[in-house]
């Protein structure tokens, strides 16, 4: 179950931040399973999310964006913030990532994955499987 974030000065704080602006242990496990699932930089997951294969994979709801689209720009986002900086709504979009990934790529199919739906809709959540 998520926990509010707190407010100090005006801005959002991490979760479970000490007053000090320590992460509590779940958040640095968040931490450290969205490394492990995001293998793209930010500046390679922009670069992808630029492309028309990128575009046209997951699923849109009416027609516009897709889901996974959406979410690479966010995790292009939070890539770019400090730890300190990392936000309630940044942590559960990481846990959210890391779920995606792994439930994904246990659906890997057999075969050359290089131009497939499969591996261009893992690299809209930041996950290449070919630098594995």
């Amino acid at each position: 179950m998520p926990r509010p974030a707190a407010a100090r000065k005006g801005r959002i704080e991490p979760t479970g931040a000490d007053e000090d602006g320590r992460m509590d242990d779940d958040d640095e496990q968040t931490r450290a399973d969205f490394g492990d699932a995001v293998n793209m930089t930010a500046g390679e997951l922009k670069d992808w999310l630029d492309t028309d294969d990128s575009k046209a994979v997951g699923q849109k709801d009416g027609g516009g964006e897709s889901t996974g689209h959406r979410s690479g720009r966010r995790i292009v986002e939070i890539l770019g913030k400090k730890k300190a900086d990392l936000t309630d709504a940044d942590l559960a979009h990481m846990r959210k990532v890391v779920g995606y990934v792994r439930r994904h790529e246990a659906q890997r199919p057999k075969g050359d994955i290089t131009d497939t739906d499969w591996r261009f809709s893992l690299m809209n959540w930041g996950h290449d499987p070919k630098k594995d």
